[in-house]
C-alpha cells in the first residue's frame, strides 16, 4: 500500500469514516550544496519515492486532533490539542511538528480545526527530511480542507510562501534552526529533476538529472546514527556564519564569492574561517555541478561530491566516523563520487554509483560497517520523484 492508502485506512479505523482528503510531501536528498541555505545560497536537491501523507477531515470546533501510524502497524495518538492555546513551547515531541504547522496557519485565519492521521515510509532521522515532509503533508492538509490549493491562482499562497510557513514552523514553534531547503524541496522538485534553487531569490530551475540514461544510480546510504535539527551543532554552525557575515559587512555569506574568498577569510578570527570557507566553496560546487548537468554530463559530477564531503568533514566538521567510513567505502568499491547528505551529525550519505557497480558498492559498504562493529547501514537506490500534492486513492 502507498503511504495515502495507510494513511487514508487508518483514518477510517480511527475516525469510523473516510477522511475529506488525503496530501503526501516527500522526503529529499541534497545532491550538493548543505548549509548554503540560510547563507542565502545555492541547493540542488531532488525529491525521494518515500513520503508521509496526512489524511485529514474538517472540525468546527479549534481542536486539532492528531495520529501517526508507526512501523509497527499501530496509531499513536496524540491528546486533542485547542488551536488558539498553541503557543511555542506547549508541545513535545512528534506532536509539535504538525501542531507547530496548524499554529503558523492560524495566523493566516486557518483554525477552525481538523483531525489529522499521518502514515509514511520516510526514514526517520536518516537526514532525508523526514520531519520537513510531515510538515508540508499537514500544511497542505489543511489549507486543502479550506480550499485552497498553492499557485493556483490569485489569492492563493505560492509554494514559496507555504515554505517558509513551514520554516517558520520550524524555527519558531519546534525550535530547529533549520533553513529553506528542506520545505522548498519536498513541495517544488519534479520527478526526473533535481532543484536548482538560488535561496536568496527564491528563483528555481528544474535540472534534468537522468540517471538511467547515463548509466548510473544514487545508492542512498543511511548510517542508522539519527541526528535533529533542534540539537546545538547546527545552531552554532548558523549563529557562526552570521557573525562572520556580520563581521565581513556583507547581508549573507553568499555575497563572498570565490575570488574575494581570501581576502574575507583574513578578516576573521580563526574559529569562523572553516565554516566561511565551507560555505563559498560549497556554493562554487553546486554551480559547477549545475553547469555538468546542464551539459549532461552526469558522471562527471563525482569530484564536486568528493570535495563536499571533504570540506563538511573537515571544516564545517558535522560528519562522523560513521559517515566517513560509508563515503570512504563507497569510493573505494569503485563510486563516481561520495559524500554526506543533509544536516549531519549522523544521517545519511550518498554515492553516485554506475548501474553495473551498484551491488558491488553496497556489498563493500556494508563488509566495512562490519569489519568496524557497527549496525548494518541501510541501503536504497533513489530517482528524483515528484513533489508534495493530493493524492487520489
Amino acid at each position: 500500500m502507498s503511504a495515502a492508502s495507510d494513511a487514508a485506512a487508518t483514518f477510517r479505523t480511527l475516525h469510523g469514516r473516510a477522511p475529506a482528503g488525503v496530501w503526501s510531501a516527500p522526503g529529499r536528498v541534497n545532491l550538493i550544496g548543505e548549509h548554503t541555505d540560510y547563507n542565502d545560497g545555492f541547493v540542488l536537491p531532488f525529491a525521494l519515492p518515500h513520503r508521509l501523507a496526512a489524511a485529514a477531515s474538517p472540525r468546527e470546533d479549534g481542536v486539532l486532533t492528531v495520529a501517526t501510524l508507526g512501523s509497527d502497524g499501530r496509531a499513536q495518538e496524540s491528546g486533542p490539542l485547542t488551536i488558539a492555546d498553541l503557543r511555542p513551547g506547549s508541545i513535545e515531541g512528534w506532536a509539535a511538528y504538525p501542531a507547530g504547522v496548524t499554529w503558523v496557519l492560524r495566523d493566516q485565519g486557518l483554525g477552525s480545526g481538523a483531525d489529522l492521521v499521518i502514515a509514511g515510509d520516510v526514514p526517520s532521522g536518516a537526514g532525508l527530511s523526514s520531519s520537513h515532509a510531515l510538515e508540508c503533508a499537514v500544511a497542505l492538509a489543511l489549507l486543502g480542507l479550506a480550499g485552497i490549493t498553492p499557485a493556483t491562482g490569485p489569492g492563493s499562497p505560492t509554494l514559496h510562501e507555504v515554505a517558509r510557513w513551514v520554516q517558520r514552523s520550524e524555527n519558531d514553534f519546534v525550535g530547529a534552526p533549520t533553513g529553506l531547503l528542506d520545505q522548498t524541496a519536498s513541495l517544488c522538485c519534479t520527478e526526473s529533476n533535481v532543484l536548482f534553487l538560488d535561496v536568496r531569490s527564491g528563483e528555481l530551475e528544474q535540472v534534468p538529472f537522468p540517471l538511467e540514461e547515463s548509466g548510473v544510480r544514487i545508492l542512498i546510504m543511511d548510517t542508522r546514527t539519527k541526528h535533529s535539527h533542534a540539537e546545538g551543532g547546527y545552531g552554532e554552525r548558523r549563529r557562526g556564519c552570521e557573525r562572520a557575515a556580520e563581521l565581513l559587512e556583507v547581508k549573507a555569506l553568499r555575497d563572498i564569492d570565490l575570488d574575494g574568498l581570501d581576502a574575507a577569510l583574513a578578516k576573521l578570527p580563526d574559529e569562523l574561517v572553516p565554516l566561511v570557507r565551507h560555505v563559498v566553496t560549497e556554493n562554487q560546487r553546486v554551480l559547477d555541478t549545475v553547469d555538468l548537468l546542464r551539459a549532461g554530463r552526469i558522471t562527471e559530477i563525482g569530484p564536486q561530491l568528493d570535495a563536499s564531503h571533504v570540506s563538511m568533514r573537515d571544516d564545517y566538521r558535522i560528519s562522523t566516523p560513521e559517515l566517513d567510513l560509508a563515503v570512504a567505502s563507497a569510493r573505494e568499491a569503485g563510486a563516481l563520487g561520495a559524500r554526506m547528505t543533509g544536516g549531519g551529525f549522523g544521517g545519511s550519505a550518498i554515492a553516485l554509483v554506475r548501474e553495473s557497480d551498484v551491488d558491488t558498492v553496497g556489498r563493500a559498504v556494508k563488509a566495512a560497517y562490519e569489519a568496524a562493529d557497527l549496525r548494518h547501514p541501510r541501503l536504497f537506490t533513489a530517482v528524483p520523484s515528484r513533489g508534495a500534492g493530493r493524492d487520489e486513492l
